[in-house]
């Protein structure tokens, strides 16, 4: 199992510069060689004799001309400039396999700046690690995994700097999932997560909470001159106080999902198009603070962590207008309308515990009769249970369309 600790580092003026240093390197290599991969793709596309480019490639043409064109590389390690171009190997892979956009230029103050070490070029040493050429660098708390040491990656966050450490270890750390059933999970926006249960979670909300604060600093740097020291300073008061809220909605996050597959072996969620719904004006900002994607990202590896599954409904089943009771479909049920009576049993609904219960059914039925695959059914192990492919699949269910995940 290969796990990533991510530690905020303490370091010193002359080690935070030789880490800006280094970021600047890596992406000032990860530009360079995206422009030569267009030149020479598009010299390849006009006369298929010459070479097609490829990270291999780039990274023996950059250490032929470093020396001479790019000697200010040489004050950073070596990693910085040959994992850019690897990692823009991995993008254009990505990208023509359709799992990804176009690799894109990285603008200076723009993203967040970071650099990749391979295990050979630092090691770690309690609560700190130490980079050749620059000594040892204090870190927040200890690495909490054992086993072999991959990579890390240093990485800024307004003006913090945290170090990503890979680890392959063979044991989980994570007890398995206590298995209390099955739980239906419906995402909102005036609260963040429904349950099948009837647990109501709000959700933490940090924007709409520091909104005012972050209108006032955003103000204040619009009046600064630019390349000026208090716009730097305004700049830096506005990063640290997006971050605040960054990770104020992941403890929010983790919390809930954490707790979530601690308690139930099996999950079922809703496919939600985030895209589509951002795009209405009136709802963009509150969807946007609570963090869908998100809070399904961390759902399913934690739960795959514990040996649970994660049914994913898709975003065409009728949860809400579905009468969790009788199974009647009401053709229209607007936003609006949060309580409504089923027409047919004469049941009374919470829109949104109506959704999550119907949710649950689903992953019942699913897991019980769904796609047939090896383990179906509840009385399994407590392990994922094995799908009939690979990574995702889509099966049609009562017209409805359904994937899951649980690797």
């Amino acid at each position: 199992m290969i796990i990533s600790h991510k530690i905020r580092l303490d370091p010193n003026n002359k080690q935070a510069t030789y880490f800006a240093k280094a970021a600047g390197t890596a992406r000032f290599t990860y530009n360079w060689a995206l422009a030569e991969w267009q030149t020479q793709y598009a010299a390849w596309k006009d006369d298929n004799d010459l070479p097609k480019p490829s990270q291999f490639s780039l990274r023996k043409q950059l250490n032929a001309i470093k020396r001479e064109q790019f000697p200010w590389m040489l004050e950073v390690t070596k990693n910085a400039p040959q994992m850019a171009i690897i990692q823009l190997g991995v993008a254009f892979k990505n990208f023509f396999a359709g799992h990804a956009k176009y690799p894109q230029f990285k603008k200076k103050g723009k993203s967040h700046d970071s650099f990749t070490l391979t295990n050979d070029q630092f090691s770690v040493d309690t609560s700190r690690i130490r980079i050749p050429h620059l000594g040892s660098v204090r870190m927040r708390e200890t690495l909490r995994f054992s086993g072999k040491i991959l990579s890390a990656t240093v990485s800024r966050t307004a003006d913090q700097w945290f170090a990503s450490i890979t680890v392959d270890t063979d044991s989980s750390h994570v007890p398995p999932a206590e298995n209390q059933g099955v739980v239906g999970v419906d995402l909102g926006v005036s609260a963040l997560a429904t349950l099948s249960t009837g647990e109501v979670v709000t959700g933490a909300k940090p924007y709409k909470a520091l909104l005012s604060r972050l209108q006032r600093l955003s103000r204040s740097l619009s009046r600064k001159v630019n390349g000026s020291t208090n716009r730097a300073k305004a700049k830096r008061k506005l990063a640290k106080l997006h971050a605040r809220i960054a990770n104020i909605r992941k403890n929010a996050l983790h919390q809930l999902t954490t707790d979530l597959t601690r308690r139930f072996h099996t999950l079922g969620i809703e496919e939600l198009n985030v895209f589509g719904m951002v795009k209405n004006r009136h709802l963009s900002r509150a969807i946007s603070d609570m963090g869908f994607f998100e809070f399904r990202r961390q759902l399913e590896y934690k739960a795959d962590r514990r040996g649970g599954v994660v049914v994913v409904a898709g975003r065409f089943f009728a949860s809400s207008k579905t009468c969790s009771a009788c199974g009647e479909k009401v053709e229209k049920l607007p936003l609006s309308v949060r309580q409504w009576d089923c027409p047919t049993c004469g049941v009374s609904h919470d829109r949104d515990v109506n959704a999550a219960i119907n949710l649950a059914n689903y992953a019942v039925s699913y897991t019980v009769s769904a796609c047939g695959g090896d383990g179906s059914g509840l009385g399994r192990k407590p392990k994922a249970k094995p799908a009939p492919v690979k990574q995702e699949f889509d099966c049609k269910f009562d017209d409805v369309q359904v994937c899951i995940s649980s690797k």
